[in-house]
């Protein structure tokens, strides 16, 4: 009968944890650094210039994330969708010191990063479309 509790117990909790997860993948939010600008010498160290664009999506991928590639799918498609907006793709492996600055946690993550060079929104995991278009335009309207 305690095996019985302890099984229940186990799925409830690890069912609980998975549909928390899924509700934040991939969820696109406001960045808790948004009010903080990037040093210069952590968007050179990733190839980033914010002053060639009016917004960059910068993603840090790994080679071997799935999700990795349908992001850049996504985010190549806005930024040829739009104009004014560039992508730069990172390899997070080659850039361990911004990435631990940025406090990258898993791959994808997505910065939509303004003319300025503050991070105004962020994404962890692989965002829908539809999201990063209307982050891309909330990003514009508040220049």
């Amino acid at each position: 009968m305690t095996g019985v509790v302890v099984l229940a117990v186990v799925l409830v909790g690890a069912t609980a944890m998975g549909l928390l997860w899924r509700s934040r993948d991939g969820r696109v939010r406001p960045a808790p650094e948004a009010t903080e600008l990037l040093a210069d010498a952590t968007l050179a160290g990733l190839g980033v210039d914010p002053a060639a664009a009016d917004t960059t999506l910068v993603q840090f991928s790994s080679a071997f994330c799935a999700p990795c590639r349908a992001t850049r799918a996504i985010l190549a498609r806005v930024a040829a969708d739009t104009p004014g907006v560039a992508h730069v793709e990172v390899d997070a492996e080659s850039h361990l010191d911004e990435v631990r600055a940025l406090d990258i946690r898993r791959t994808p993550t997505v910065l939509i990063v303004d003319r300025s060079g503050r991070v105004v929104t962020r994404a962890v995991g692989q965002p829908r479309l539809a999201d990063v278009r209307a982050a891309v335009a909330r990003d514009r309207a508040a220049d």
